[in-house]
């Protein structure tokens, strides 16, 4: 039976990481095989290219090579990881995956969508997450969140939490674009909403998921 992909979207200090994480562990609790992954990263060599990406020392990286740099992860992980798992009835949980590179590429950057789209089917070889949960906030908020330091073990802004607010809000633009296009697969999730909420409003379009393919 083939598993269940599961994609985690939304803008800088939305919450995505703790949500999947706390989404695997209800699954796990459930008896699923759960397997978390992150784009980029998940690999030894998507991890070595995520280091490179958001490092505040490589501010003079074009934006083509970082389009392509993002792609070449995705491939790598596509094949080791995601295909693998999906292929022996696990539930595969990625933090961001091809919504990413439209959002952030196409319509922060302003790089070619079409291009991009293309890029993601060569590097996928056409695999599509069967849901996408997109955190949505307002950057600002996001950004405030990551200054803080909210999130565990973090420091100081990495390479892309420290690009302009105007990117950022135009991240935000783009992903909602995208849910428009794609309601059934994208579901929005107010981000501000309470810990408890957006966990319950996850599980349950992950069961409604889960029950229409088992």
């Amino acid at each position: 039976m083939k598993g269940v992909f599961v994609t985690f979207e939304g803008g800088e200090g939305s919450g995505k990481t703790t949500h999947l994480k706390r989404l695997a562990h209800y699954l796990r609790d459930l008896g699923d095989e759960v397997v978390e992954t992150r784009d980029p990263g998940g690999t030894t060599i998507g991890k070595e290219i995520r280091t490179l990406l958001l490092s505040p020392e490589s501010a003079a990286i074009s934006d083509s090579a970082e389009l392509l740099l993002y792609e070449a992860s995705r491939a790598q992980l596509v094949r080791e990881v995601i295909t693998p798992a999906i292929a022996r009835g696990a539930v595969v949980l990625c933090d961001r995956f091809t919504d990413s590179t439209l959002a952030y590429q196409g319509f922060g950057r302003g790089l070619d969508l079409n291009l991009i789209r293309q890029l993601n089917l060569f590097t996928t070889g056409g695999l599509a997450p069967n849901l996408t949960i997109l955190l949505d906030l307002n950057p600002r908020i996001g950004l405030e969140r990551c200054t803080r330091g909210s999130r565990p073990g973090l420091t100081s802004r990495d390479r892309l939490e420290a690009e302009p607010l105007s990117f950022h809000q135009r991240i935000r633009e783009g992903y909602l674009a995208l849910a428009r296009e794609e309601p059934e697969r994208i579901r929005v999730m107010n981000a501000a909403m309470s810990m408890h909420e957006i966990e319950a409003a996850v599980r349950d379009e992950v069961g409604r998921l889960k029950g229409s393919r088992f």
